[in-house]
Parts: C-alpha cells; structure tokens; sequence
C-alpha cells in the first residue's frame, strides 16, 4: 500500500485494502471484462500514433493480464512487466499468448534484452522498480480506484525513463450519473466514486513532471434490458470503495425505491442506459533542465571537425 504524502491530493476517500479485497476473486469482475476490452483496443489506436520502441514496459493495475498480451505483439522486443495489488489476478493472468512464446524465445536468444512477461505483485503507487527503468508506463481502467492520483502520477514519472510514455484510461465524473440519480432517490449515502475531472488529471501531471500531458475524453453507453443486468455489471466492474460506504444491506423498501427510480430513466428504445465516461490521457517524462540541487543544465554542442 503506498504511503501518502501530506501534501497529496485524495481524490475520494478510498480504503485501498476494501479496494484488493473487491478485486480478490478475478471470476467476481469478469463479466465487465468487455468494457475494459473496448477500452483497451480504443487506446492501443492512440498508442499507434506515437513511434516508441520500448525495451521495457509497464502494466500498471494489470489485471488478469489481456493488456499484457496486447502490449507483447506490440512490442515483441520488449520485456512486459505486470504490476498488480492482488494476488489472485495476478495468478489468474496467464503472461504471453501461445503462439507468442516461440517469438519471444528466438528473441531472446538473439538479442541482449530481456523479453517476455513478468509479473510482480504491489502498489502501482509504490512500485516495485527502480528509478528511470521503463520506457512505457500503461494503465487501463486502474487509476481511479487510487485515493491520491498525483502521488501515483509522481511514482510512474520515478520509474519512466527520459523521454518515456506515459499513457492511462480512468473513469471521469459524468460516469454511473443515471445510477448515481437512482440511488439519491433511495438516501444520501455515497455508493459510487467521484471520479476525477480530466482537467484536474491534466493539473496533476504537470504538477509531477510530466510534460505537455495530452487529455481526452469520450463517453460510452452501454444498455440493459433489467435494471438487475444493470446493477450486476455495476458490481462486476469493483463496487463502492469508499471509506464512508453505507454498511449493512439494502432493505426491501430502499431497494425498491433504487429499481423504481432507474425504471424512470428508460429511453425511448425501451433500453435502460449506464453511462460511462472514459478520460484518457498521455505525456513524457522530459529532459531535465536541472539538478537535483535545482542548479541550471547547461549542454554544450562542440563544434564539427573542420
């Protein structure tokens, strides 16, 4: 678990130890698995348009592993390195696809690098890795569920390399607003996270270092025939980690008023709509422009041989 600085901004008050305990079971979360797949593939499209040839990159909040395998036939060469919280996904996570295995065996006997996958169980705000030793930090659909972003932000910029990449998918504000309606009809406890506006993650990677940080945003709706189907992937993508969650079950009357309210919100197609707002974001470690002791670099250019 990171130890979060005085001065780090919480973007809600998340327990992470309930947060590795929604996430021990991988089968508890698989039926959400296509968001994160379409998430996924929409990022690789941006990740395409930045020329990078990483010798080492970063899974941070992997998962079960599918993006490890994606990031692999992107980059055969590269060593794929898996970082997550909970043992029971990271078991669960099965490295590089068959028919991938023979490829990177040639590669590593042909090349000095190391190739291949590995996966190492921690923080992704306090990694297990040393200072300027990737190439490519990615992270999908893992960095809201962190109570303090920024410090997060500062370990990956810790890890990356010069010029490396940083490239992330969170969950922005307008995210479960129809569910978040419906529960305020049921009492006035907080059941889903307020997800971080893109602006604010745009502050926070200049704040860390990153340079000319790049956001964006799209919004993803995905419908349902019940409200059961509804909640059921609701539950399937985490839970409620708040630290100020309401204990206890539901009782029958509340949870009437919860189904009521999201029947209300039918569309016209009949179809009961969940709202998803995706914010992704890229930047890169820059050159330094000091020391460590805040004193000037200055880099001389000698002149050509005449």
């Amino acid at each position: 678990m990171a130890s979060p600085q005085s001065s780090s901004k919480m973007s809600a008050p998340i327990d992470l130890a309930r947060v590795r305990q929604l996430f021990r079971d991988p089968a508890r979360v698989a039926e959400s698995n296509f968001l994160r797949r379409e998430v996924a593939a929409r990022m690789h499209e941006r990740l395409a348009l930045v020329k990078i040839a990483p010798e080492r990159v970063l899974d941070a909040g992997c998962g079960t592993g599918e993006d490890l395998v994606l990031l692999q036939k992107s980059y055969p060469a590269a060593q794929i390195v898996g970082v997550d919280a909970s043992p029971a996904m990271l078991r669960a996570a099965k490295g590089p696809a068959p028919a991938a295995r023979p490829l990177n065996q040639l590669l590593s006997r042909l090349m000095p690098a190391k190739t291949g996958v590995d996966l190492l169980s921690g923080d992704f705000g306090n990694l297990p890795l040393g200072p300027n030793s990737v190439d490519l930090v990615w992270s999908n659909l893992a960095l809201h569920w962190h109570p303090q972003p920024d410090s997060a932000f500062a370990e990956w910029r810790r890890v990356l390399r010069v010029e490396g990449l940083l490239m992330f998918s969170n969950f922005g504000p307008d995210t479960f607003k129809e569910l978040r309606t419906a529960f305020a009809a049921m009492d006035e406890t907080p059941h889903a996270l307020p997800f971080v506006d893109m602006h604010d993650f745009g502050d926070q990677l200049v704040e860390a270092g990153f340079s000319t940080p790049v956001m964006d945003m799209e919004q993803i709706t995905v419908t349902y025939s019940t409200a059961e189907a509804l909640l059921a992937d609701v539950r399937a993508l985490g839970g409620n980690p708040l630290a100020t969650r309401r204990r206890g079950l539901i009782g029958r009357d509340a949870w009437n008023k919860l189904l009521a309210a999201l029947e209300s919100q039918r569309r016209p197609d009949g179809k009961l709509g969940l709202t998803f707002e995706v914010i992704y974001g890229h930047a890169f470690r820059p050159v330094a422009r000091t020391t460590a002791a805040g004193e000037a670099i200055v880099r001389f250019q000698p002149r050509p041989k005449q």
